[in-house]
This record gives structure tokens, sequence and C-alpha cells, in this order.
């Protein structure tokens, strides 16, 4: 089988729009909970987001383009082009770009537009809304915005399971380039839904925090814990053939080595109870990797701070790893990040891999009550510097799916 690795990674996120600077927050455990800025929250009980700060579209897009954009494409679109830039492609001198491809997830789309759009409708009438309410709404878009900015003609599509999007789109793109069908694919994730539709939503059926000051907001594996914080944005990487990055003088940041995908076929939002299916998803990541359980270091956990993940991740932990499960770090840096849906998937990636490369398991931020239910070491409000050679990425979204990938330090093997 082909060997995959990651040559470029970019993102737009709430603890950093740069690598250098999310690496930096991450180190310093930095908390991007704040007040929400993009509504008025008077009148809505959740206060609370991890918005992104300091975005500027305008670096790599026209102004044209952007009115007509959903801000899930933009964030998409910026965190490609930084992933471009970092991964030194120079589109000009690639070959066969049928066979350089897009995957890149969200788990709503465009939101934003959605709403606006709707209200509109609804005050002046459904004829009059946007031309651009369809191609800013549908949930493809991102990544076919994409694949246009970079003439890629190759394979081009768009996971959507929910929370788990993210880490489907990786694994999915791994297995696209192993299998010999792409040589080069731009993956990840994009979202944007801190909006009053997405907040009210999740506030309804009683997903998110109830936290009530903004440093016991998200904290995972917590016993006062009560729901996840939305956050926003995008990570976008590049997996590339190994051969074809190494033709090109690529710098390698690491391996993609292991990918494991199940469902729970259980309910529509609640986990499987005894963490079966989770678990077979890190399970089947892990011999698709051809390595032991042992040989994990560390895992970023799916880790969202509801009560029902948080005990049931731990149990799959336990049941998949055995006594190994007591020796692992496995953070939640949500608890920094917030909940980016179909687009966390991609920035723990890219967090996973900034660890591996640095030797800095990053903490959960926050944590105070111990919950026996949650009893691994969590790397509790201190990251920990420690030489890790493979780490997993858990995902696990609403329907019951579940997505696993496992990633291996690069050292020139």
């Amino acid at each position: 089988m082909r060997r995959v690795v990651v040559t470029g990674m970019g993102a737009v996120s709430p603890i950093g729009n740069t690598l250098k600077d999310i690496y930096k927050n991450l180190q310093e455990g930095y908390c991007a909970v704040d007040e929400i800025t993009k509504y008025d929250t008077s009148d809505m009980r959740m206060k609370f987001a991890c918005e992104v700060k300091d975005f500027n579209p305008e670096e790599f897009l026209d102004k044209k383009s952007i009115k007509r954009m959903d801000l899930v494409n933009q964030f998409g679109i910026v965190a490609a082009h930084k992933a471009l830039k970092d991964s030194g492609i120079e589109l000009d001198k690639l070959e066969n770009l049928d066979r350089c491809g897009v995957i890149v997830s969200s788990g709503i789309g465009g939101l934003i537009t959605i709403q606006k759009e709707t209200i509109k409708g609804n005050k002046r009438g459904y004829d009059r809304i946007s031309p651009f309410f369809i191609t800013g709404g549908i949930t493809n878009m991102t990544a076919a915005l994409i694949a246009i900015e970079l003439g890629f003609h190759g394979y081009c599509t768009c996971p959507v399971t929910a929370c788990a999007g993210g880490t489907n789109a990786i694994g999915d793109a791994f297995r696209s380039i192993r299998d010999g069908y792409q040589d080069m694919i731009f993956t990840g994730g994009s979202e944007a839904s801190i909006t009053e539709v997405g907040i009210g939503g999740f506030t309804s059926m009683k997903a998110l925090s109830e936290g009530e000051t903004k440093d016991r907001a998200s904290i995972p594996f917590d016993k006062e814990r009560s729901g996840f914080v939305m956050g926003e944005g995008a990570g976008i990487l590049v997996l590339e053939e190994l051969e074809h990055a190494k033709k090109r003088g690529a710098k390698i940041y690491g391996e993609i080595v292991g990918y494991g995908a199940t469902c729970d076929a259980n309910h529509i939002t609640a986990p499987d109870s005894e963490g079966r299916f989770a678990g077979k998803a890190m399970k089947n990541a892990i011999d698709d990797a051809n390595i032991n359980p042992e040989n994990i270091n560390y895992i970023n956990a799916h880790g969202t701070s509801t009560p029902l993940n948080d005990q049931y991740e731990t149990l799959a932990v336990k049941n998949v790893f055995g006594n190994h499960a007591y020796n692992l770090k496995i953070s939640s840096t949500k608890s920094m990040t917030g909940h980016l849906l179909g687009a966390s998937g991609a920035v723990e990636a890219i967090i996973s891999i900034l660890s591996l490369k640095n030797g800095y398991i990053p903490p959960t931020v926050n944590y105070k009550v111990q919950d026996e239910n949650c009893d691994l070491n969590i790397v509790p409000n201190n990251g920990v510097y420690e030489n890790i050679e493979y780490a997993m990425s858990n995902s696990l979204g609403f329907g019951g799916h579940n997505a696993s990938i496992v990633i291996r330090k690069w050292d020139k093997q």
C-alpha cells in the first residue's frame, strides 16, 4: 500500500489563524470561550461561544467573491490557501490535476445564509431572496470552491456526518491516496454556525453548556460539565502520496497510518451507552495502522463536555486499550477551541500533528471537579512535554457516526 503524508496545514480557528499562534495558545492553555459578539444575545439563554478573531478574507479573496459566499466558504477557502502556501506547492508545476482532489466536510453548511435569506423571504417575499442563497447554503460548496480555487479535477466531495465529518474527510482522503485513486488531496472541514438559529437550535435540545462563567462553560471530563460551547473556523490539511511529496522536495509533518469508521445505529443524538462502536472505530484505526494499542501515546479526544459523550468515550477507550488506557494521555482541546462541529476533527488533527512534531501534549483546561466515570489522565490544566510517536484523534457525531485516525510522527522513515 502507498504511504500518505501530511505536507501542508492551514487553519482559521478560535485559538489562532496561523500554526504558530495555534501552537503558542495551546502551550499557554488559552481558552477562547467569550461573550458572543455576532448578534444580540439579550433574549437568548446562551451567551458564550468561541468566535474566530481577526479574520481577513480579503487576504485571499476579492470583495465581490466574498459577498457571494457564506462565511463557512470563506473560512474553508482561506484555510486552504494557508495550507497551499505552507505546503510549498506550485500549482502551475503540478501534473495530473485529475489525480488531485478535495474532500472537505461541513456539518451544517451555510447556516448564516440560510437564516438571513429566510428572514428576508418572510419580509419581502421568497422570490426576492438572493440568487446566491442556494450556493451559499448547500453544504458541499466549500469543497467545490476550494477545487475551483486550486484547479483540481480529481475526486471532490463533502462528508456530512455531523461532528465526525472532519475526521471522516481526512480518513477518506487517506484511503483514496493509499489505495491509488489520487496523489494529493486537500482535506478537512469548515463550519460557521454561530448564529441565532444555530445556537438556538442546540440550546433547545439541551446540548449547549449551561455554565455561567467563561471558565466553567467548556469543561470536558469535569463532573460539572453540562454541554458544549459552539466554535467556528476551518482546518485544511494537504495529504500526499509519499513519493509524490519526495519528488517535489516537500517538507513532511507526519504520516496518516490508520483510519476507522463505524456507526452506533442507536439514537439520533445519544451515543451507545457502552461505547462499543466508538471503540470499534478506534480498534479499526489501530489495526489499519498495523500497530498495537500500546503504541498509541496520545489521544485527542472528541471530549465535547456533554455528560454522555465524555463518559462513554472514556469507557470506549478503556474497552480498547485495557490497562494501557491509564498510561495514555487523553486531552480534549475543545476546552480551548469550543466545538467546531464538522470542522472539529480537522482542527484537532492539526493539533495532534503539532503535538507529534513538537513533543507537546496540550491540556484539558479549566478542569476542577473529578468525575469517577472519567478517570483517565486527561492532562488537566497544564500541558506535558513528551516525545510521542503515535497519536489518535477521535470524532463522534450525532446519528452515531464514529471516526478515528492514527497519525505517526515523521522522522524520515
